[in-house]
């Protein structure tokens, strides 16, 4: 069975890396003939810190499906079209908004100097913090603060882009339309009702309806009608986590 992970607020927390309690439940899950993915809003840049160099091999999904890696470099790039993208940011200008825009490396941020986001981005330093021109394939845009917020995402919305909302944050995280986690998956092969998804949020939705069983970290209500199970983040959440992940390991032994 192929095992799909999110990773923050699904099996990383705080911007640590994966635990050790969880690196050996995946292990054990490979060690039984499961195959691991990992399927993060987090470009593949910014998922090397957090994710073990021990599954630089196996599939990883950046950018909310925009980047696929089979080995710790971007190999499959889907990009906003040019006439799309320069709609996207005459709005930007328009709403005096910053950002945090990715190419498939190197990226532009305009954000405060001590904005949270900077915790989780290049903290290995890969790459480049790089004017906007200088970026040739962007892949995803974060909207970090605007004049006018919602009358951005409404505006946003009307130009056939993904737009999704973290949480309670008021970030605008935006994709190419039809680029998704489980659009990325179906290129790599996987096919639908064939593997099991853990995920905590509303960029879940996708592959959450396509999976076999699916596992909700938390309690994001756009992912409650699609989750099989549902495990709060109380208490030691981790120790739950690694004994679901045990169960569906067993649950799922013949399914290959």
């Amino acid at each position: 069975m192929q095992f799909v992970f999110d990773l923050d607020g699904t099996i990383c927390f705080k911007g640590r890396p994966i635990s050790e309690p969880l690196v050996l439940a995946i292990d054990k899950l490979i060690a039984a003939g499961h195959d691991v993915i990992f399927a993060s809003a987090r470009p593949i840049r910014d998922m090397m810190p957090v994710v073990h160099e021990k599954y630089r091999g196996r599939l990883w999904i950046g950018g909310n499906g925009s980047l696929a890696s089979g080995g710790g470099a971007a190999e499959h790039v889907h990009a906003f079209p040019a006439e799309q993208l320069e709609q996207i940011l005459q709005l930007i200008r328009q709403h005096e908004a910053t950002y945090l825009i990715d190419s498939d490396w190197d990226y532009a941020y305009t954000g405060a100097a001590d904005h949270p986001i900077l915790n989780n981005l290049d903290t290995l330093g890969l790459a480049r913090n790089v004017a906007l021109e200088s970026l040739e394939r962007i892949v995803k845009v974060l909207i970090l603060t605007a004049s006018d917020i919602e009358s951005l995402n409404e505006k946003l919305l009307a130009l056939d882009v993904v737009v999704h909302r973290h949480g309670n944050e008021r970030i605008l995280d935006i994709s190419p339309q039809n680029v998704h986690k489980w659009t990325a998956l179906q290129k790599a092969g996987v096919q639908p009702k064939q593997f099991v998804a853990f995920g905590n949020d509303a960029n879940d939705i996708s592959m959450f309806r396509e999976a076999l069983h699916s596992v909700r970290i938390g309690e994001h209500p756009g992912l409650g009608e699609y989750a099989s199970d549902s495990i709060p983040l109380e208490g030691d959440y981790e120790s739950d986590i690694v004994r679901k992940i045990e169960e569906l390991a067993v649950q799922y032994a013949a399914v290959r």
